[in-house]
């Protein structure tokens, strides 16, 4: 069953990957080959850093269910509901949730495509049996002890944990978990925020586990309160500035040095601005206390006009010497695309 299972999502997620462009790089036509052939590595490299965020994302995500699980605490709403009927049935814990997230997968490719991607098959195959590997591992090296400051600590590493993971795997932005994916989905077709609608939903699958005789406990509640806000703090402070950091050094070199001479000309526009105001505000104030001013304060004010004159030609001077290098650049440019053409 599981290899079925495994055989009929690869084969989704290629087809639908394929139809999104998530892992498949889409290279403009007009582009020299060359340019090409960066652009496609800057993309592979992107992605594979990106698929290694999300494969530690859920790693970490598991390990953080294993906490909630080794503590006897109640797991997250899903895993409780998950693990309460594959007790039922006698099925482990990794087929059955696999076997649910390929249902879900379905609803999913129906309602919003964009929500898969690799991360969606990191998730829905490996947590599983992740957690599976991570229980036992977790008994070996704690036993099966309880006590007040054990059922706090797995409490709040298991918290912590779980959010951390759902927030690095879903931030590079290769496709959610079927799971999470619900969320986003009700935020996009209603007017809750990410926040609400998470909520809601763990809630309802709490409820369900709960029914299911799933391992809900009072950990089960905290995570179904607190996993949306955590996950939005975790991707403010962590993940998104990750993910852009990911992005930017995998920014071919031409492309870096095109940012740096842009934001060059835009400090050039910005300081020229400021000059130009400054001096038509000092002037302004200069004309209303002409009359009334001192001698003394006159010379004194001369020779300061004298140092900003001596000032402004240099500043005059150095913006010529900018504006004939950009324009050098131009005909260079241009006289090349002349012999290119030709």
């Amino acid at each position: 069953m599981l290899f079925l299972c495994l055989h009929v999502i690869t084969k989704m997620i290629l087809i639908t990957n394929c139809k999104l462009g998530i892992l498949f790089v889409i290279i403009p036509q007009n582009k020299t080959e060359g340019e090409s052939g960066m652009q496609k590595s800057r993309s592979w490299s992107n992605i594979l850093l990106k698929t290694l965020v999300s494969f530690i994302g859920v790693a970490i995500l598991s390990l953080g269910t294993t906490f909630l699980r080794g503590g006897n605490v109640g797991l997250d709403p899903f895993t409780a509901v998950n693990t309460g009927i594959s007790n039922h049935l006698g099925i482990g814990l990794g087929v059955y949730q696999l076997s649910v997230n390929l249902v879900i997968f379905i609803f999913i490719i129906w309602l919003d495509r964009k929500q898969i991607g690799i991360g969606t098959i990191l998730n829905m195959v490996l947590v599983g049996f992740e957690i599976q590997w991570f229980t036992t591992l977790y008994h070996q090296l704690f036993g099966y002890r309880t006590s007040f400051l054990i059922v706090a600590a797995d409490t709040l590493i298991g918290l912590l944990l779980f959010t951390l993971g759902a927030s690095l795997y879903m931030a590079p932005d290769l496709g959610a978990a079927p799971y999470d994916a619900i969320a986003p989905i009700i935020s996009s077709r209603t007017k809750l925020s990410y926040k609400v609608a998470r909520i809601i939903q763990d809630i309802l699958f709490m409820v369900a586990g709960f029914i299911a005789g799933g391992p809900v406990g009072f950990g089960t509640i905290i995570v179904a309160f607190f996993t949306g806000p955590l996950i939005s703090w975790w991707n403010d402070h962590l993940s998104d500035p990750m993910v852009k950091t990911i992005n930017e050094a995998t920014l071919p070199r031409e492309e870096k040095q095109h940012n740096a001479v842009t934001a060059l000309l835009s400090h050039i526009g910005k300081r020229t601005y400021h000059t130009v105001v400054h001096a038509f505000n000092t002037t302004e104030a200069l004309q209303g206390n002409l009359k009334n001013a001192k001698t003394s304060d006159l010379k004194t004010q001369l020779k300061i006009v004298r140092r900003n004159m001596t000032n402004s030609k240099e500043m005059y001077d150095s913006f010529v010497e900018q504006y004939n290098l950009i324009e050098n650049e131009l005909k260079k440019r241009t006289s090349g695309n002349h012999k290119k053409n030709r």
